[in-house]
């Protein structure tokens, strides 16, 4: 519907709005680091993914061509020691937690990345580009390691903002390390006993974390692609560490722009702020918020601050969401009820798109929610548009009750305005009548018992026995009976 645009987005290379200009007209390539699979998606991952989730919506909406890549991180230290800890291969918890992954945002409304790759499937590419850092001197071999000499990339630093000189400073020199520089990261491990490895000309060994994102962005976008992003986590030094891997390799540019979103914050009983942490075990896992919201609330919620802001955290704005969703559902039931009461053949289903020509009255409206995502893809203005033209819905209906026919074609295309406008947001997807039968039902939902049966049985098949527990205890509070047979598990509400 909105075949041309003005976006200006805040670009962290250089800290300012830009307006997006594209290396290839109607064509963008957007690389996004994915998760590290060895447990379960938190709120924190969620808001990662529905940010950019929404921006690669919006982009297709303005008509572009995108190219969207979202990897895995499916071996790392942290994948070894949790598989090692459950006596299991490594790529048996990998496979888990990808197909949790998926199915965690399934239940989100994020779509599928264009292409999803794998480190360990691109050793290749990662080898390739460690040699070539080689051969130009950027790099060097220690005590079996590969190491990248930050000092070699003279424009180290140049996303940050952080100087070189003062990192050094105020580093703390490792004891026994074979680098010649506390900053240089690893681009290649040597093997240790037991754990995974892979042949190399620098012997066996897996590869360091920075250089998986550069190989693969590489081999499905270019040596120079429009977008990457992140959480702002990653700014420093996973993305500072890419920049001057990728450059350091081609000699050449790398990405035009460089977007972050913000942290989150667990609000506390008493109002103070802290980051969200594993650390502090202050976290909740996406399937933790899924088994008492619907994947649409949470989305909502994520999408109520801007995505540069910090996201405060709090079961209040959490119902604060739900509250929002059940008020733009009802503004299209009760259309539905109006429409179908004056003329039974007709049903404001949002499946016609209205064209320009045709927003009438609610052109300004329109106006508004695109202005609001040019802008940097500012979703709570947006946002605030869908309540407006509910609202107006809401206002129109009596006159449809009260026999002036010609609000009906009104209510239609604002109901179609407000459906479409939302599905680019991941909104509305739901029929009323069954996302207020979801709300209406007592305790959990059937789907939510069985997402979290789902997750009682990957947690055994993990052999991580106290979580399988902590579920079923969880499922029985609710009322929730299980039973095992060997044909699976059923469930009984008490």
């Amino acid at each position: 519907m909105k075949k041309d645009f003005k976006i200006q987005i805040f670009n962290s290379m250089g800290r300012k709005k830009e307006p997006l200009v594209l290396r290839e007209p109607g064509r963008a390539g957007l690389y996004v680091c994915g998760v590290t699979v060895y447990d379960y998606c938190h709120i924190g991952h969620a808001r990662v993914m529905v940010v950019f989730d929404i921006i690669v919506r919006y982009l297709r909406a303005c008509g572009l061509e995108v190219t969207y890549v979202r990897n895995f991180t499916d071996i790392d230290d942290k994948i070894i020691q949790r598989a090692s800890a459950l006596n299991i291969p490594f790529q048996q918890l990998t496979e888990q937690f990808i197909a949790a992954f998926h199915a965690d945002m399934e239940a989100l409304g994020v779509g599928k990345a264009d292409v999803e790759p794998r480190a360990t499937e691109h050793l290749a590419e990662m080898q390739a580009m460690i040699a070539s850092l080689l051969a130009k001197g950027l790099a060097y071999p220690g005590g079996g390691d590969i190491f990248y000499a930050v000092d070699r990339f003279p424009a180290y630093g140049q996303l940050s903002g952080k100087n070189l000189a003062e990192l050094q400073s105020g580093s703390r020199v490792d004891v026994d390390t074979h680098k010649r520089n506390p900053l240089d990261f690893v681009l290649w491990k040597k093997a240790k006993p037991g754990e995974p490895h892979w042949p190399s000309p620098w012997g066996e060994g897996r590869p360091g974390w920075h250089i998986e994102c550069s190989a693969m962005s590489g081999k499905y976008l270019g040596t120079a692609f429009d977008i990457h992003g992140g959480g702002m986590d990653l700014l420093f030094p996973h993305h500072e560490n890419e920049i001057a891997q990728s450059e350091g390799s081609t000699g050449q540019p790398w990405v035009r722009y460089w977007l972050h979103n913000g942290f989150v914050n667990v609000l506390t009983d008493s109002g103070e702020r802290e980051k969200m942490s594993k650390s502090l075990g202050n976290f909740s896992t996406i399937r933790d918020l899924l088994a008492h919201y619907p994947g649409e609330v949470v989305r909502l919620f994520i999408l109520n601050s801007h995505y540069r802001s910090p996201l405060d955290f709090s079961t209040e704005l959490l119902e604060t969401a739900r509250h929002g969703m059940d008020r733009l559902y009802s503004a299209l039931a009760g259309a539905n009820k109006a429409l179908q009461a004056t003329a039974p053949d007709r049903t404001a289903t949002g499946e016609t798109v209205p064209d320009r020509e045709e927003w009438g009255s609610w052109a300004t409206d329109a106006a508004h929610f695109f202005a609001a995502m040019d802008d940097d893809f500012n979703t709570p203005q947006a946002i605030a548009v869908l309540f407006d033209i509910a609202k107006k819905i809401n206002r129109a209906i009596p006159l449809l009750e009260q026999g002036q026919a010609e609000t009906g074609a009104e209510i239609q295309t604002g109901v179609d305005l407000l459906r479409h406008l939302a599905a680019i947001l991941g909104l509305l997807g739901d029929d009323p009548d069954h996302y207020f039968h979801r709300q209406g039902e007592e305790g959990l939902a059937d789907v939510e018992i069985d997402r979290l049966i789902q997750q009682r049985l990957d947690a055994r098949q993990a052999r991580d026995f106290p979580a399988a527990d902590r579920i079923r205890q969880q499922l029985q509070e609710a009322g929730i009976t299980l039973q095992d047979t060997k044909e699976g598990t059923t469930w009984r509400r008490a």
